[in-house]
């Protein structure tokens, strides 16, 4: 979600809660950006609205579990306790309805530049804002011609080799881990790619964001994953775009 920085998408991450139940919510890590709050405090009454949905949907008996990120790692310090019946994370274990085990992880452990070169992730994370910036004013432009979205930063990472070869290893590190540890598959966010596909017969799904592709992971009665991409109309305020029937989601 990154709350905290200009590039959450807020208003459709509202509406988006407000349209969909569920008995178990799980957030996949880098919900509030600490990076980008400590170099700049920057907090809409959005983010404050979605904070409030959140805690709401908890008081009302859904099973929400935060697991932390990179860009909320303060959390860590917090392991094992519930705030607002949130319970905080560094991992977690959801079973499909149809009995398989999923591993649930943000992925920044498995992230080598992360873990070992931590002032170059800050400075990538600095760029990538830069961009997004960029963007903003572009996609304002195009909304005003009438044209769709389009992601500068998503274009980069799907055409700069450099980017596809790390995400193709990061998406093989984290499924090997899944199944090592005799698990069938694994969720997980931290590079921003919307996908679900087979791994070495480990199941691989990663739920995107809500700065770019506005996209969540949900569950099915029958224990099928499905991802949603979440976009309003742009000449109809209140009309919505899925991938999946609202009525189908379990989780």
């Amino acid at each position: 979600m990154h709350l905290g920085t200009p590039g959450c998408q807020s208003k459709y991450l509202l509406d988006f809660l407000r349209h969909h139940e569920s008995d178990y919510l799980y957030l996949v890590g880098d919900i509030v950006d600490g990076w980008q709050i400590k170099r700049a405090w920057y907090w809409t009454q959005e983010h404050n609205d979605v904070v409030q949905k959140l805690l709401r949907k908890a008081r009302k008996g859904t099973q929400v579990t935060y697991v932390a990120g990179n860009h909320d790692e303060a959390l860590r310090n917090f392991l094992g306790y519930s705030f607002g019946g949130i319970s905080i994370v560094d991992e977690a274990v959801h079973t499909l309805a149809d009995g398989r085990k999923l591993w649930v992880v943000h992925g920044d452990l498995y992230d080598g530049v992360v873990q070992q070169a931590r002032w170059l992730a800050i400075a990538g994370d600095q760029l990538y804002a830069l961009i997004l910036k960029l963007n903003r004013w572009y996609n304002h432009l195009r909304a005003k011609l009438g044209l769709q979205y389009w992601s500068l930063s998503q274009y980069l990472k799907h055409k700069t080799k450099n980017a596809i070869n790390f995400i193709t290893d990061f998406e093989g590190a984290v499924a090997r881990e899944a199944k090592r540890r005799g698990l069938q598959g694994v969720v997980c966010g931290h590079i921003h790619k919307p996908v679900i596909k087979e791994i070495e017969g480990v199941l691989y799904c990663n739920d995107g964001d809500w700065v770019e592709s506005l996209s969540a992971l949900a569950e099915t009665y029958e224990g099928e994953l499905k991802l949603i991409e979440w976009q309003h109309l742009l000449s109809h305020g209140s009309a919505a775009a899925v991938t999946v029937e609202e009525e189908e989601i379990y989780a």
